[in-house]
């Protein structure tokens, strides 16, 4: 009876052991940054419409986990929108 007992522990530790938190999880996926891919339009502080799209309401730069924006791009983004709000364009 007790080797029973010993042996199901014995294969529930393994189990755990098996799981990791630097497994790559099978259902999240990375979108692809929308400003980075071939024909995507250029991040300058003169192309207003653009700019828009990644303002809140109240003003503020969206941040890369909403907008899915690689860090390189949310730079130059946001460079840019600080240009366009002292030249009163946004």
């Amino acid at each position: 009876m007790k080797n029973k007992k010993n042996n199901s522990k014995k294969n529930r530790s393994s189990n755990f052991s098996k799981l990791s938190i630097f497994q790559p999880n099978k259902y999240k996926f990375k979108k692809a940054c929308p400003l980075s891919s071939k024909g995507s339009p250029t991040v300058d502080y003169k192309n207003v419409k653009l700019l828009k799209r990644y303002i809140s309401e109240n003003g503020k730069i969206l941040p890369s986990r909403i907008t899915n924006i690689s860090q390189k791009k949310q730079r130059e983004l946001s460079l840019s929108i600080k240009r366009a709000r002292n030249l009163a364009l946004v």
